[in-house]
């Protein structure tokens, strides 16, 4: 059974309880003095122990993607990566994976999609990132042969793995799902964390004399992927969605770069770029930079860009719900002026900054992004 495997987890939970309950049936006959009894109690003490961090550990590892293998977990896995060229000469995107899902009974591409492992080339930023495509099952098959699909880029938070797009947040089984119910378009989905200069936080910044996170993002990524696969390549057909930094980075770059992206989710986003340990200076001292980089002063003093946005939080648990309140009024009043930024929101009663509270907003960020992007 594969480390991340649902059979895994069930079998480390049931294995907890039965002896839990082996404990508790047993402890009588353990509760004698001598050598041989207390070996028993404490044996069984902490094989309970074992088995119930166990099972713990296991669904946290499945939930947030820390490892994707047991080989990767014990570090045991020593083979060397083999690249699978699917490109023609020239194209900025190699695909080196693929990997099947297995959805609706089955794990064909023209019925669960296909998941595809790249490396994007980033010629103007000098940025080379890795990143999972989602491919949906429309992509393979024959009636959208000559059809474009929109795409939509997918962030992770800071640190973030990729993996927990997939295992965690789920983004290519809530899109097959939304689809299939009717309720979405199909999407290309590139999956990515916003560290694309590990393990820099970049906040998705061109970074002065340093990492151009930005122009990866709205310049080189976009271009890539559209040369490479059947995705449109106007501001139209692509949006941005991720949850924390991922999120101020969503909002931003769609605010920043209207002529790449016509929408943005964010999930529990900030609304500026923190300064911080992790970060470094990302302005290189610039004040006009820094404040281009915060968002309430953009809707303050920038034109409004034509783009739409979501943002979330909760009223309880979210240290953002203040400035999300604030940012959605202060679109509001762009709106009653005629200017073209549109805003939606997802307030939650209650729900902390984690991925428990971005489950709940996944399906519905998806289905509004979805419903703003045109295929051609």
């Amino acid at each position: 059974m594969g480390l991340t495997s649902n059979n895994i987890v069930i079998a480390a939970a049931v294995a907890a309880l039965l002896l839990f309950a082996a404990t508790i049936w047993l402890w009588p006959r353990l509760a004698g003095r001598g050598v041989a009894p207390v070996l028993g109690r404490v044996g069984m003490l902490l094989g309970t122990q074992l088995t119930v961090f166990m099972a713990f550990g296991l669904f946290a590892n499945q939930s947030f993607g820390f490892y994707g293998s047991w080989s990767d977990l014990f570090g045991t896995q020593d083979e060397p990566g083999v690249v699978v060229d699917h490109d023609t000469p020239g194209t900025r995107v190699r695909v080196t994976e693929t990997r099947h899902l297995a959805m609706d009974g089955g794990s064909s591409p023209r019925i669960a999609g296909r998941i595809e492992k790249v490396k994007v080339q980033g010629p103007v930023s000098g940025i080379a990132s890795p990143a999972y495509i989602y491919l949906p099952p429309e992509y393979f098959r024959p009636e959208y042969a000559r059809r474009t699909f929109p795409a939509a880029l997918v962030l992770t938070g800071y640190p973030g793995t990729t993996e927990s797009l997939i295992n965690g947040l789920k983004y290519p089984q809530q899109s097959h799902r939304l689809v299939k119910a009717g309720r979405m378009q199909p999407l290309v989905l590139v999956m990515m964390r916003p560290t694309v200069a590990s393990p820099r936080d970049t906040e998705c910044v061109d970074v002065p004399g340093g990492p151009r996170a930005e122009t990866f993002f709205t310049k080189d990524l976009p271009k890539a992927v559209a040369d490479h696969y059947r995705v449109g390549k106007r501001a139209r057909n692509w949006g941005v969605i991720g949850n924390s930094t991922g999120g101020y980075c969503a909002l931003k770059m769609a605010m920043r770069h209207p002529d790449a992206f016509s929408a943005a989710a964010g999930l529990s986003p900030s609304y500026k770029a923190p300064i911080d340990a992790t970060t470094g200076d990302l302005f290189g001292g610039s004040e006009r930079l820094e404040r281009e980089n915060d968002l309430m002063w953009r809707l303050d003093h920038k034109p409004a860009p034509p783009v739409s946005l979501l943002v979330s939080s909760s009223e309880h648990g979210e240290e953002n719900y203040k400035d999300t309140v604030r940012f959605v009024n202060k679109v509001k009043r762009l709106n009653r002026r005629g200017e073209p930024t549109r805003v939606s929101s997802i307030i939650l009663n209650t729900g902390g900054h984690n991925f428990n509270t971005w489950k709940r907003e996944v399906p519905a960020a998806l289905e509004w992004l979805g419903g703003r992007l045109a295929d051609r």
